[in-house]
Protein backbone atom coordinates (compact mmCIF):
# COMPACT_ATOMS: atom_id res chain seq x y z
CA UNK A 1 0.00 0.00 0.00
CA UNK A 2 1.59 3.29 -1.08
CA UNK A 3 2.14 6.01 1.50
CA UNK A 4 0.49 9.43 1.05
CA UNK A 5 3.86 10.79 -0.13
CA UNK A 6 4.24 8.00 -2.69
CA UNK A 7 0.72 8.70 -3.96
CA UNK A 8 1.69 12.33 -4.53
CA UNK A 9 4.78 11.21 -6.45
CA UNK A 10 2.64 8.89 -8.60
CA UNK A 11 0.22 11.75 -9.36
CA UNK A 12 3.20 13.84 -10.47
CA UNK A 13 4.46 11.02 -12.70
CA UNK A 14 1.14 11.00 -14.53
CA UNK A 15 1.69 14.63 -15.55
CA UNK A 16 4.85 13.87 -17.54
CA UNK A 17 3.90 13.87 -21.24
CA UNK A 18 4.91 11.08 -23.61
CA UNK A 19 8.15 11.92 -25.35
CA UNK A 20 9.46 13.88 -22.38
CA UNK A 21 11.50 13.05 -19.28
CA UNK A 22 11.92 14.68 -15.91
CA UNK A 23 14.29 14.31 -12.99
CA UNK A 24 13.90 13.22 -9.39
CA UNK A 25 14.84 16.75 -8.34
CA UNK A 26 12.18 18.30 -10.58
CA UNK A 27 9.54 16.08 -8.98
CA UNK A 28 10.78 17.04 -5.52
CA UNK A 29 10.60 20.74 -6.42
CA UNK A 30 7.09 20.28 -7.81
CA UNK A 31 6.05 18.62 -4.54
CA UNK A 32 7.76 21.40 -2.57
CA UNK A 33 10.15 19.05 -0.78
CA UNK A 34 13.91 18.59 -0.63
CA UNK A 35 13.46 14.84 -0.21
CA UNK A 36 14.90 13.87 -3.58
CA UNK A 37 15.95 10.44 -2.34
CA UNK A 38 12.44 9.78 -1.04
CA UNK A 39 11.13 10.67 -4.49
CA UNK A 40 13.59 8.15 -5.95
CA UNK A 41 12.43 5.51 -3.50
CA UNK A 42 8.80 6.14 -4.39
CA UNK A 43 9.56 5.99 -8.11
CA UNK A 44 11.42 2.71 -7.62
CA UNK A 45 8.47 1.22 -5.73
CA UNK A 46 5.88 2.20 -8.34
CA UNK A 47 3.47 -0.77 -8.36
CA UNK A 48 1.82 0.28 -11.62
CA UNK A 49 4.70 0.65 -14.05
CA UNK A 50 4.56 1.45 -16.91
CA UNK A 51 0.94 2.64 -16.61
CA UNK A 52 2.19 5.22 -14.11
CA UNK A 53 5.18 6.29 -16.22
CA UNK A 54 8.14 6.10 -13.86
CA UNK A 55 10.27 5.23 -16.91
CA UNK A 56 10.14 8.94 -17.77
CA UNK A 57 12.21 9.85 -14.70
CA UNK A 58 15.96 10.10 -15.21
CA UNK A 59 18.93 11.43 -13.23
CA UNK A 60 19.82 15.11 -13.64
CA UNK A 61 22.91 14.03 -15.60
CA UNK A 62 20.67 13.05 -18.51
CA UNK A 63 21.61 9.38 -18.27
CA UNK A 64 18.82 6.84 -18.69
CA UNK A 65 19.32 5.52 -15.17
CA UNK A 66 17.79 2.43 -13.62
CA UNK A 67 14.34 0.88 -13.88
CA UNK A 68 12.85 -1.47 -11.33
CA UNK A 69 9.93 -2.45 -13.53
CA UNK A 70 9.74 -5.73 -15.42
CA UNK A 71 12.56 -5.93 -17.95
CA UNK A 72 14.86 -3.54 -16.12
CA UNK A 73 16.78 -0.79 -17.86
CA UNK A 74 16.38 -2.44 -21.28
CA UNK A 75 12.61 -2.07 -20.95
CA UNK A 76 13.04 1.55 -19.83
CA UNK A 77 15.07 2.28 -22.97
CA UNK A 78 12.46 0.53 -25.11
CA UNK A 79 9.57 2.47 -23.56
CA UNK A 80 11.37 5.80 -23.97
CA UNK A 81 12.34 5.06 -27.57
CA UNK A 82 8.74 4.06 -28.38
CA UNK A 83 7.63 7.44 -27.02
CA UNK A 84 10.12 9.29 -29.23
CA UNK A 85 12.87 9.98 -26.69
CA UNK A 86 16.23 9.67 -28.45
CA UNK A 87 18.97 7.85 -26.55
CA UNK A 88 22.62 7.49 -27.42
CA UNK A 89 25.31 5.80 -25.32
CA UNK A 90 22.97 5.59 -22.35
CA UNK A 91 22.10 9.31 -22.36
CA UNK A 92 19.03 11.24 -23.43
CA UNK A 93 19.83 13.18 -26.61
CA UNK A 94 18.83 16.84 -26.48
CA UNK A 95 18.21 16.41 -22.77
CA UNK A 96 17.47 20.08 -22.13
CA UNK A 97 14.81 20.11 -24.87
CA UNK A 98 13.25 16.83 -23.71
CA UNK A 99 13.23 17.79 -20.03
CA UNK A 100 9.77 18.37 -18.55
CA UNK A 101 9.65 20.85 -15.71
CA UNK A 102 6.36 20.99 -13.86
CA UNK A 103 4.54 24.32 -13.98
Amino acid sequence: MPTPFQKEVYKALQKIPKGRVTTYGAIASYLNTKAIRAVGTAVGKNPNAPDIPCHRVVPSTGKVGNYSGVGGVNMKRTLLLEEGVAIENGKILHFEDTLYLFS
